[in-house]
């Protein structure tokens, strides 16, 4: 008789925070009526999860192209487990639109990586200011709703994994 194989040792995150987590909001102010949709959202989520509003605060930036560097700041003075980027890039009849978006997402990709900080992306990228109502609360969701709970399954995650190394 043959033993069933093990499984593999798993860790994962919970969508519940664990007790004491702090987030962050980074927020553009550009195109603020989408992005104040998208901290609507993410600000519900928190709460519904178990996240005291006294353990988020929220960050306003000019831009979306300011984000990543408001991340690193946040990551250098401030103790918070996890970050929430939120903001909203419309596509126009210029490459503009191309170089904010992609050095957007790669400069809260690289915080990330280099500071080992969870960093949710709700950045929305569209083509039309239609496409970006329907992604903050229309018929496609609310992606800051979607990142607030990124935020919480890593920070979970990485409680998972802080216990599994004790």
């Amino acid at each position: 008789m043959t033993e069933p194989p093990q499984k593999p040792a798993t860790a994962e995150g919970r969508l519940i925070a664990p007790s004491g987590a702090r987030f962050a909001i980074v927020a553009s102010r550009f195109n603020e009526f989408i992005v104040d949709r998208l901290i609507g959202g993410a600000l519900d989520a928190f709460a519904r999860h178990g996240v005291d509003a006294a353990r988020v605060q929220v960050i306003r930036v000019p831009g979306s192209w300011e984000i990543p560097l408001a991340c690193a700041k946040v990551f250098a003075t401030r103790k918070v487990d996890a970050i929430v980027a939120l903001g909203c890039v419309v596509r126009g009849d210029t490459a503009h639109y191309d170089h904010v978006a992609g050095e957007a997402a790669k400069g809260i990709a690289g915080v990330s990586l280099s500071t080992g900080l969870p960093i949710a992306f709700g950045v929305l990228t569209t083509d039309s200011i239609e496409q970006a109502v329907d992604r903050a609360g229309g018929k496609m969701g609310n992606k800051g709703w979607d990142a607030a709970l990124t935020a919480i399954e890593m920070v979970s995650l990485w409680a998972a994994l802080d216990a599994q190394s004790k």
